[in-house]
């Protein structure tokens, strides 16, 4: 709460290049939860100190631009990247060998569900980056599939809200809580979708 009105104080007085700055470092993976940033652009939205709808596209482009940033950086400078004293403190070996997991069960959809998984989403995004697994175009279609799911939902909750901030604080609660419950049935789809081709396949 004492964060989140902090950054509404920040983005009434600075508008929209706050907001597209804040998006910027969360997607640089510095502890900035990106949510609570969201939320905050579309309260100040909900109180007359800027258009929700540009508000929106915004921030849309804040988080795609800090997400591709990201992914460029390890794509151009590689493994030399993980020895970058602040990214070393985010992309410890343990969390290296977690995402590599992942890439390994999950393949290139693991991009799509990143963007629900704050403290694996950097690393995950430089990983792809490094091993020039993944076209950029493919990491920027997958990236906006999921920022279009969150990025709406945050900001124009915090535009209902704007005015009732009890209200705003249980919603954003069941929200985080109905992502998990988004991405779970999203697996299931995708789950049952393989099954299917791969009968399919036996078949033929």
């Amino acid at each position: 709460m004492e964060l989140l009105e902090r950054l509404i104080t920040i983005f009434a007085q600075n508008g929209y290049l706050a907001v597209f700055l804040a998006l910027m470092i969360c997607g640089l993976g510095l502890p900035l939860p990106e949510d609570v940033v969201l939320i905050a652009g579309g309260v100040i939205s909900g109180l007359g100190f800027a258009n929700v709808h540009i508000m929106f596209a915004v921030c849309m482009g804040g988080v795609l631009i800090g997400d591709c940033a990201i992914f460029l950086l390890g794509h151009h400078y590689g493994k030399r990247m993980m020895r970058w004293r602040l990214v070393a403190r985010i992309f410890t070996p343990k969390r290296y060998a977690q995402v590599q997991e992942k890439f390994h069960r999950y393949g290139n959809h693991v991009l799509f569900f990143a963007r629900f998984l704050p403290g694996l989403r950097v690393p995950i995004y430089i990983t792809a980056g490094i091993s020039h697994r993944v076209s950029t175009q493919r990491f920027l279609l997958l990236d906006t599939m999921a920022a279009l799911i969150s990025v709406p939902l945050w900001v124009y909750l915090g535009f209902l809200g704007a005015n009732n901030r009890q209200w705003l604080l249980e919603w954003a609660y069941r929200g985080r809580h109905g992502f998990w419950l988004l991405i779970a049935a999203v697996v299931i789809v995708v789950l049952l979708t393989w099954w299917r081709h791969k009968q399919r396949m036996k078949k033929s």
